[in-house]
C-alpha cells in the first residue's frame, strides 16, 4: 500500500468525522475541503508526507516535521512508524502516539498516550482498534482486532481480539467477537448458512 493511499484511508475518515468511508469517496476538491476543515487531517497530512520522506531518507526533512508537529498541532507521532491508513484522531493535542506498529481504521479520542513503558519496546495494534479518551497504552503489549480500550484505562496487559478493556491496570470487561471474525474462523461446514 502506498503513503498516498494510506493518507486517502485517513482523509476517508473525515468524510463522517469517525467512520470507515470508501476512499472513491474521496475527489481532489473534498480533500481540499476536509484538509481546510479538520486539524487532525492535517497532522496526517504532516504524518504521511514524513513517512515518505524517510523512506527516501531526505536528510533533516523526518526531523523538522516531527517538530512542527509537536510546536504547531501539540501532538507527538513517530513520523515513519508503520501505522496503516484510516488512523483518525479526533482531539490530538496532548496525544502521544509512538507504536511498534499500528493496523488500519484506528481510533483515537484525545490525550491518549501510545508508548513505551520501562523498557525500549512499544505496543503492537490491529486493525479497527479504538482508543478512549485519557487511555494510556505502554510497552511490548499487543492490542488485537476491533478492541476497544475505555477512556483513561492503563494498558500493560496483551488485549485479545474483540475485548473491551477498563481501569487502573486495564482489565478486560467483555469479550464481543466481531461477526467479520466470526464468519472467518467459523465457517459453516455444510456450506449452507443458517
Amino acid at each position: 500500500m502506498t503513503i498516498w493511499h494510506e493518507f486517502l484511508m485517513d482523509a476517508a475518515r473525515w468524510v463522517q468525522p469517525g467512520k470507515v468511508v470508501p476512499i472513491a469517496t474521496i475527489t481532489p476538491l473534498r480533500l481540499l475541503g476536509l484538509l481546510w476543515r479538520y486539524l487532525p487531517l492535517q497532522i496526517m497530512a504532516w504524518f504521511r508526507f514524513g513517512s515518505w520522506c524517510k523512506r527516501r531518507r531526505i536528510p533533516g526533512a523526518v526531523t523538522i516535521i516531527q517538530q512542527v508537529l509537536y510546536l504547531i498541532y501539540g501532538v507527538q507521532i513517530r513520523v515513519g512508524a508503520p501505522i496503516g491508513g484510516g488512523l483518525y484522531i479526533a482531539h490530538p493535542i496532548g496525544c502521544v502516539i509512538v507504536p511498534e506498529r499500528m493496523g488500519t481504521n484506528c481510533s483515537i479520542i484525545a490525550a491518549c498516550t501510545i508508548g513505551m513503558r520501562n523498557e525500549w519496546e512499544f505496543p503492537h495494534f490491529g486493525n479497527d482498534v479504538f482508543v478512549g479518551a485519557g487511555a494510556r497504552v505502554l510497552g511490548a503489549v499487543r492490542v488485537g482486532d476491533s478492541a476497544k480500550i475505555g477512556a483513561n484505562a492503563v494498558v500493560i496487559d496483551d488485549v485479545p481480539t474483540g475485548a473491551t478493556v477498563v481501569g487502573v491496570p486495564g482489565r478486560v470487561k467483555s469479550k464481543a467477537v466481531p461477526a467479520v471474525i466470526a464468519a472467518t474462523t467459523n465457517p459453516p461446514s455444510n456450506g449452507h448458512h443458517s
